[in-house]
């Protein structure tokens, strides 16, 4: 090999050509209706990012983090379903919420009163000094119950 740093340096520096387009990505909130019709619900955003990550906990991060490959699977399914929406990506998120909310220690899910799921992919810009939320994409609520969680 003549020249080994030639073939490894665009592995260490990406081009920016590798993206078709830089835009944000969409934000998929939740919540949990009385029926198929509710419009009271909470929403609430998926998975927020913290505010702040300790740096031990980063460094940890560097090499294991499968939570957040999964929300990184999740805002590719996002960016998906307002592209192009496929039964596929509508399914893997509901199956996502459904497990982080059945694994909730303090099970503020509610089934009785609250037994149907929703989500909603939003675009969060800001114009001038407001922020404005546009909604992209929200499928018809499932039963909560009945969401498969593999």
């Amino acid at each position: 090999m003549r020249n080994p740093f030639k073939l490894l340096l665009p592995a260490l520096i990406p081009s920016w050509n590798f993206f078709d387009v830089i835009a944000p990505s969409p934000r998929i909130e939740y919540a949990l209706l009385r029926s198929v019709g509710d419009a009271s619900g909470d929403w609430r955003e998926f998975r927020p990012r913290p505010d702040s990550v300790a740096p031990l906990a980063m460094l940890a991060r560097l090499v294991w983090n499968p939570r957040w490959n999964e929300t990184l699977f999740l805002v590719s399914c996002a960016e998906r379903l307002t592209d192009h929406p496929t039964p596929h990506s509508e399914d893997e998120i509901f199956k996502r919420i459904a497990a982080d909310l059945a694994g909730e220690a303090s099970r503020e899910r509610g089934d009785a009163e609250r037994p149907w799921l929703c989500f909603r992919l939003v675009f969060v810009s800001r114009e001038r000094e407001t922020i404005v939320r546009e909604v992209l994409f929200q499928p018809a609520p499932r039963r909560l119950a009945e969401i498969v969680v593999a």
